[in-house]
């Protein structure tokens, strides 16, 4: 029940199988394996170990893994953060996380300094040398400089690596913050064996093999990409692709020269590859399997996807609450067009009504969890533990419905939903109807007051070259949609406000008329 037990046994056994490329360069599970025990070592001899809360600035790389691995191997607490984060996001996770070790990109340098009063109890730096310091380290202080390591030299002047720590499978590995849509963030507390499960569960149900190679371009930090495009693939001895960022021309660059088999995305990236006028089908002539996650997938954007490149997308549905994954189009069956799949090994997913009975087929209700990858609760937060954990099931404010052979399909946000004169409006359905029109490159929707009818539909849109008018847009949503759903105004804006996963911040969007 140890991710790093386990992959040491790979590394035993498959020393010279390559375990992550990057860069133009191959490391090996044994190589990885042993960086990962002299940074434990390096750790140790600063004083970090069991208790220790290490927050994680780093984009994907290399280091990202390192670090995980070497906090699970010596007990410490890992607490990956977005690096593109501001300096208050930054400090109330700090803060709310009870951090007091921070392995951070050297471009971050002057945030940290800047932000050191806002976070006392971080007493220990580490710095990851990416090139693109642009004289971070001269601009600041004397103080923080005096706390700072090198991640580089950690590794390369440790003395010996450490042997696994004898640690409790319960213990917390991880605190993932929730991205916060709905104010600020909660701290997910995942156990090893939530970690654990989860990654052997994913592996299992997605076909992962030794012989894959995954493209990492999802942010590392996020639940999603640490699961299903590191955890699991190096659960089985695959081959992960780490991509620095996300760029179509580069991913598919990528996955042409690297030969990648498994791709993992949020619909936003899968918008962007096809609007890509370069890509081609031939660019993912080896893709065997296409992930989407961490949002809604509008079922225009698949078919313009699978129509250009002849890559199936298969959908599933996770949340950082549940390591993430419970959900998946299975691989052995024919896959269905908006739904999120079915469960995955090992997890129940059930639709109840208020009083959590379960609902019959095809009725709406509220999604809930049950398994060995389930968290253990929010950090410090007990109130709102309550609130998710109730009877051993995780409560996830989603809306969903199942069909009679077990399929699951979300419908929306509990939180989300729009009422309108007592009618109740799916954003989802909406926004679905949207995206078939021919100028709408992103649509969200969401309520607005209404004197009449208490709320109304209003439309955010973002267009392509082609252009169309508030009245076009009307005309083609009443003949698509019941009167009551279909948008009472729509907002033309360039852009929408997205977290690091691609997922709209409706929260962020400026509703009141």
């Amino acid at each position: 029940m140890n991710l790093v037990e386990h992959v040491r046994e790979i590394a035993k056994n498959e020393p010279e199988k390559t375990a992550y490329h990057y860069l133009g360069q191959d490391t090996s599970y044994a190589e990885f394996d042993e960086k990962v025990g002299k940074l434990s070592f390096a750790l140790k001899e600063m004083g970090i170990g069991k208790g220790d809360h290490v927050a994680f600035l780093l984009g994907n790389s290399p280091e990202f893994l390192l670090s995980l691995y070497a906090c699970m191997r010596i007990g410490a607490t890992a607490v990956p953060v977005n690096p593109i984060f501001s300096l208050d996001e930054v400090a109330y996770i700090f803060k709310n996380g009870d951090v007091n070790v921070v392995i951070a990109l050297d471009s971050l340098l002057p945030l940290l300094d800047e932000g050191k009063s806002l976070f006392p109890k971080v007493d220990k730096f580490i710095v990851c040398e990416t090139g693109n310091g642009n004289g971070a380290y001269d601009s600041i202080s004397h103080e923080l400089k005096s706390k700072l390591k090198l991640f580089s030299t950690l590794v390369d002047e440790a003395e010996q690596q450490v042997e696994p720590l004898e640690i409790n499978v319960e213990d917390t590995a991880i605190i993932l913050y929730t991205s916060g849509t709905t104010g600020h963030p909660k701290g997910a507390e995942l156990s090893y064996s939530n970690l654990y499960a989860n990654a052997r569960d994913v592996a299992y149900f997605m076909g992962y093999t030794a012989e894959d190679r995954v493209i990492a371009t999802l942010p590392l930090f996020h639940v999603f990409a640490l699961t299903v495009v590191a955890n699991a693939p190096l659960f089985v001895g695959s081959t992960v692709l780490i991509a620095p960022r996300f760029s179509p021309g580069e991913i598919l660059e990528l996955a042409r020269e690297q030969r990648a088999s498994v791709f993992a995305g949020v619909p936003t990236m899968y918008n962007f590859l096809y609007q890509y006028e370069s890509g081609v089908a031939e660019d993912f002539a080896t893709l065997r399997l296409a992930i989407s996650g961490g949002a809604p997938l509008p079922a225009q954007v698949l078919h313009n996807f699978e129509g250009k490149f002849g890559v199936p997308i298969s959908e599933g549905y996770g949340l950082s609450e549940a390591s993430p994954v419970t959900c998946f189009n299975p691989q052995d069956r024919d896959r269905k067009v908006g739904s999120i799949g079915m469960s995955i090994t090992n997890v129940e997913n059930k639709v109840v009504d208020d009083q959590g009975n379960e609902l019959p087929p095809n009725e709406v209700g509220e999604l809930i969890i049950r398994g060995p990858n389930v968290m253990k609760g929010y950090y410090k937060n007990s109130e709102a533990t309550k609130d998710a954990l109730r009877d051993g099931w995780l409560y996830t404010g989603d809306l969903a419905k199942r069909d009679e052979e077990g399929y699951f399909y979300i419908v929306d946000r509990k939180k989300d939903m729009i009422i309108v004169g007592g009618y109740k409006v799916y954003p989802r359905e909406v926004e679905e109807v949207l995206y078939q029109h021919p100028s709408v490159k992103e649509a969200v929707v969401v309520g607005i007051p209404d004197e009449n009818f208490g709320e109304a539909v209003c439309a955010f849109v973002v267009l392509n070259d082609r252009e169309a008018s508030e009245d076009e847009l009307v005309q083609f949503c009443s003949g698509h949609l019941a009167k009551y759903k279909a948008p009472s105004e729509f907002r033309i804006v360039d852009s929408l406000p997205k977290n690091s996963t691609g997922k709209v911040l409706r929260r962020n969007l400026q509703v009141n008329k």
